[in-house]
């Protein structure tokens, strides 16, 4: 069978991606799978691949400079993966894994009945924090805009993967109802930020939006009551 290749180099971040198709045994089909020994490996793949993207970002990202961080062949990434799409779909889970636990715990550091608002002002310096490299998170937003029909998953993972901390943070008493729409609302709003800041490197006018932003918590929670 043919052995084809895709590149595709964006804009936004100068990405450039390339991926394997119609390989047997590589692209659609994890030997590994069911293998704890194979599973272990996939995993420790997958650790170094999420550390160098998070260091280095989503410039030039392929299967070739994921394959150097792994300290691995292109052929085995593809052994234990379903193509580089694939990678970087669960590095970019991984890492907002970091960011949710990140989350977690500055919310977990405050007292028990805290409101609302006051948990999203703990939280929002940890969504800034760039120290962990978890601003690569913040660019893929850029893939998903630049080619949606190829990367539409990434955004819909991400505000599944988000929205139940979102949820966990609103007050127990609510009713699902307005935790779904307090959560998306507060979801809708970090990334806008978070994109805005990312863009223009202007926190001035974030934080006098992040003011606004709790204040209509503080009103919300009020009219819950």
């Amino acid at each position: 069978m043919a052995r084809t290749t895709r590149s595709t180099t964006l804009t936004p971040g100068d990405v450039e991606v390339s991926a394997d198709a119609g390989v047997p045994g590589r692209a659609g089909y994890r030997r590994s799978a069911g293998s704890a020994r194979g599973e272990a490996r996939r995993q420790e793949l997958l650790d170094r691949v999420t550390d160098d993207l998070a260091v280095n970002g989503l410039v030039d990202f392929s299967l070739r400079r994921a394959a150097r961080a792994a300290g691995a062949t292109h052929k085995v990434l593809l052994y234990h993966f379903n193509g580089v799409d694939d990678l970087l779909a669960q590095a970019m889970f991984r890492l907002r894994e970091r960011r949710i636990s990140n989350v977690l715990a500055a919310a977990a550091k405050s007292p028990e009945r805290q409101t609302l608002a006051a948990r999203v002002r703990a939280i929002w310096p940890v969504l800034m924090a760039d120290e962990s490299g978890l601003r690569v998170i913040d660019q893929a937003i850029g893939l998903v805009m630049y080619d949606p029909e190829r990367y539409a998953q990434l955004g819909r993972e991400a505000s599944t993967q988000y929205l139940p901390t979102l949820f966990s943070l609103c007050p127990e008493d609510w009713s699902d109802q307005r935790k779904f729409e307090v959560a998306h609302m507060m979801l809708a709003i970090f990334r806008g930020f978070l994109m805005d800041w990312r863009t223009t490197g202007e926190t001035r006018r974030i934080d006098a939006g992040i003011e606004a932003l709790l204040r209509a918590l503080e009103r919300e929670e009020a009219a819950a009551e």
